[in-house]
This record gives C-alpha cells, sequence and structure tokens, in this order.
C-alpha cells in the first residue's frame, strides 16, 4: 500500500460476510489515514445466456438496484459505530462488480471483499468477484476470511519465493506490519527436486541452508527501510501454499503475489495465491510487483 495513496475501497453484496469485512475495511482505513468507500455493484449471471435465464438475471439485477441502498446503509451504519471519526462514502452501480472494482482500484489504495466464496467452478470459470479483481485489479486485494472485524497484535505472514511477485509480496508485508504495529512471519516453501535415488544429505543440506540464506538476506534488506518490524524468517520443504498456510493459522493477514493480470494465470489451480484464496482462514492479500512497490 506504499505507494496507492487512494481510499480503502470495499465491495458489499448485503451479507453478513461483506458487513464484517467492511467493518476490518474501516479499522485498516483508519489505522493507515485513508478515507473509505464502500461499492455495491451487479452481481449477473453471465453471457450468452439463454431467453430463460436472462429473464432471471433481469429480475436479479433488479433486486439488486432496490436493495443497494439498503446494503450501503447497512455497512455505512456498522463501520461508523466502529469508527464515528472515518470518512465513509458509498456509490452503487448497475455494472458487473468486477468491472465497478478493478476500475476503482486504479485509484484505490486497497480493495476489500468478503462474502465471495472461492471454489473449484469458480476458479475454472472465471465465476468469482473477488477471483476476477484480483486477478486484475492495479492496487492489492484482500479477499476478508475469518471472523476479526478489528487489527490486532498478531503477525502478517507472507509467502516469498525470490521472484520479482515473492519481492513484491514480502515489501507489502513489511509495509503493512510496519502501519499495524506488528512482525512479520516470511515463509518460503521449496522442494530439492532431485531423485529419489540421487538423494544426498549433505547436499540437501547445502540446498535447504542456500533457501534460508536467500530468504535472510531478502528479510535483511526490508529490515533496513523497516527498522521497528519484528521478522521471523522460516524455510520449509513443501509446496509454497502449504508452506503458507502452515503458519498462518495465528495471523490477522497473510500476503501473497501473484504473476500477472492475464485470463490464463487466474485459472492455474497450482498456483500459490489461488490456493490461498481457497483455504486461508485469514485474510488474504494478493498484489503484484506493479501494485506493491
Amino acid at each position: 500500500m506504499a505507494e496507492h495513496t487512494g481510499a480503502v475501497v470495499v465491495g458489499v453484496d448485503g451479507s453478513d460476510a461483506a458487513i464484517a469485512a467492511t467493518r476490518w475495511a474501516g479499522a485498516v482505513a483508519t489505522r493507515v489515514g485513508a478515507p473509505l468507500h464502500i461499492v455495491h455493484a451487479m452481481v449477473g449471471l453471465g453471457r450468452g445466456l439463454s431467453e430463460a435465464t436472462a429473464a432471471i438475471q433481469a429480475a436479479i439485477v433488479s433486486y439488486q438496484a432496490d436493495t443497494a441502498p439498503i446494503f450501503l446503509k447497512d455497512a455505512a451504519d456498522a463501520v461508523r459505530s466502529d469508527f464515528p471519526d472515518l470518512v465513509v462514502s458509498t456509490a452503487s452501480y448497475r455494472e458487473p462488480a468486477d468491472q465497478v472494482l478493478t476500475a476503482a482500484s486504479r485509484e484505490a489504495r486497497l480493495i476489500v471483499l468478503g462474502g465471495n466464496e472461492i471454489n473449484t467452478a469458480s476458479l475454472l470459470l472465471l465465476g468469482s468477484t473477488t477471483l476476477a479483481v484480483a486477478a486484475h485489479a492495479h492496487c492489492p486485494v484482500v479477499a476478508w476470511r475469518g471472523g476479526q472485524t478489528a487489527l490486532s497484535g498478531q503477525p502478517v505472514v507472507v509467502g516469498t519465493d525470490g521472484s520479482p511477485s515473492g519481492t513484491a509480496a514480502l515489501a507489502a508485508a513489511f509495509d503493512v506490519a510496519d502501519r499495524f504495529g506488528v512482525g512479520v512471519r516470511a515463509v518460503r516453501g521449496w522442494s530439492a527436486r532431485l531423485p529419489a535415488d540421487a538423494v544426498d544429505e549433505e547436499l540437501h543440506e547445502a540446498l535447504r541452508a542456500a533457501q534460508r540464506a536467500a530468504l535472510v538476506s531478502e528479510t535483511t534488506r526490508m529490515s533496513e527501510r523497516y527498522p521497528a518490524v519484528a521478522v521471523e524468517p522460516i524455510v520449509e520443504e513443501a509446496p509454497a501454499a502449504e508452506a503458507v498456510l502452515g503458519h498462518c493459522g495465528d495471523a490477522q493477514l497473510v500476503i501473497v503475489g501473484t504473476r500477472g493480470r492475464n485470463a490464463l494465470a487466474s485459472t492455474l489451480l497450482g498456483s500459490t495465491s489461488l490456493n490461498l484464496l481457497q483455504h486461508s482462514t485469514v485474510p488474504v492479500m494478493v498484489c503484484r510487483a506493479e501494485t506493491a512497490a
């Protein structure tokens, strides 16, 4: 969030999870000194619809338009009860939610979404608003999870692999932790990728040491920029998503980088960011190098 100076933007859909995400977004906005902008937009059934399905979608859009003022007021009232001095604005759009929020991300400091389940079908069909926004946004995106609506003293966990996207995630983690007044747990998953009959314990240990040295070097550079942030580097021989998930149970936020904005990248089920979006029980921030510098 360091180079993004606009509002914290949160998308709502009337669900309890969206209200909770709004309260969490309000806590973040208050901490970073930004206004909060609450957005409601249309969630439809897709394109190329049959006549009957199109009629159903028209009814859904009409219902959403009618209920949007109620959803926005409920969300705004909830966050104002927590933070009376926070500057809060609301807006309703008849365009698809993913398009509205992606457009908003050009000026926003952060996009927050809650109450949108990421499942296998949505990954394959790009049917999830959260997934679509995370794949295309120009600023970091948080998929709110869990029950916390306030910031805490729990650490920020970040997955980093030394790549540009991993370095971006690490930079974002230190920036967020510095603003939240908490520590960073930097996790690197790795695999030796050696044939079973070629395992050499000395070589294996040398590879492990090299991974740790690389991670410590990365975190040391960040510590020079953020000396107040305590850091715990962790190297684990496991797939990246598995390693990160194993260390975020007591975290208040997990941060991960993603490689691009194209549709193909956003449907790769094996990617770390998508695995975390599917399985994390705490809020997940997704950022790219150009959004987290």
